[in-house]
């Protein structure tokens, strides 16, 4: 059995290039058959919002609505409790299936049995 994967993505339109390589490592993982969990906090909290992802736009790069799908299909997708109030944002802003999670559900998961976190 695979082990699970925690990727935190700590930027967004911010810093387009390690926001995407965070994305990209949590999309092939999810299509590779890995459990996912992505988290996003800071400015990524806002490629949780419909139609903001298309505003990160990399060249040579799987756009990142087409890897939240993928990870949203088999894993799960978080927003940081205290990073979506900072921004004002619900659950009922998200992407259906984006739940809004605090730091200890985060530290639970990255402390699970067989985990490995990556953060960028």
């Amino acid at each position: 059995m695979a082990r699970e994967l925690v990727v935190k993505v700590t930027c967004g339109t911010d810093e387009p290039e390690r926001s995407n390589q965070g994305f990209t490592v949590a999309g092939t993982a999810a299509a590779s058959g890995v459990p996912v969990s992505l988290w996003l906090t800071g400015e990524a909290a806002w490629l949780a919002v419909p139609g903001h992802a298309a505003a990160l736009s990399l060249p040579l790069a799987t756009p990142i609505s087409d890897l939240l799908e993928a990870v949203l299909a088999t894993g799960t997708v978080t927003v940081c409790a205290q990073c979506a109030a900072r921004r004002s944002l619900t659950e009922a802003d998200l992407l259906d299936g984006v739940r809004i999670a605090g730091a200890s559900v985060f530290v639970e998961e990255v402390l699970g049995d067989g985990v490995q976190a990556l953060v960028y």
